[in-house]
């Protein structure tokens, strides 16, 4: 099941391996949201969403708040597959829950990892920067 995280769950953003210097507090404020799926009573991944109306180059560009496209700017899975599991459902719940949300990218680190787990799920390569790279999902 995947579902907005709880205050008591948002302990688990101690746990994430890209961005763990943002705070709970920006990560949840408006514009922004956490999602979790639980598999089998525990949390299995973790993703941190902020809507935005570019395509962010930096975490600096995140800033300020859009609504025409989600940045997924980090995700962590506890179990196998789970990853790809959240990616696509949250996707897919974002876009049944917000019309309007037109695009659906990342804010990836500059790692190998990064890039092959996006490709492998899909996503297309549209940019790279200098803290950052950008991948792109089409959600139907």
């Amino acid at each position: 099941m995947i579902r907005l995280a709880t205050e008591d769950e948002l302990y688990h953003i101690e746990h994430d391996p890209v961005r763990p210097h943002i705070s709970k507090e920006w990560r949840t404020r408006s514009g922004r949201e956490v999602y979790v799926l639980e598999q089998e009573q525990q949390i299995a991944a973790v993703i941190c969403v902020a809507y935005m109306d570019e395509v962010p180059q930096s975490e600096n560009d995140m800033k300020w708040p859009g609504m025409t496209t989600a940045v997924f700017y980090t995700v962590w899975s506890y179990k196998k597959g789970a990853g790809r599991t959240i990616v696509n459902g949250v996707a897919q719940r974002i876009k049944q829950q917000r019309p309007w949300v037109k695009r659906f990218v990342t804010l990836s680190p500059l790692t190998e990892m990064a890039r092959k787990f996006h490709i492998s799920n899909g996503a297309k390569f549209i940019g790279k920067h200098s803290t950052c790279q950008n991948f792109e999902y089409e959600v139907c």
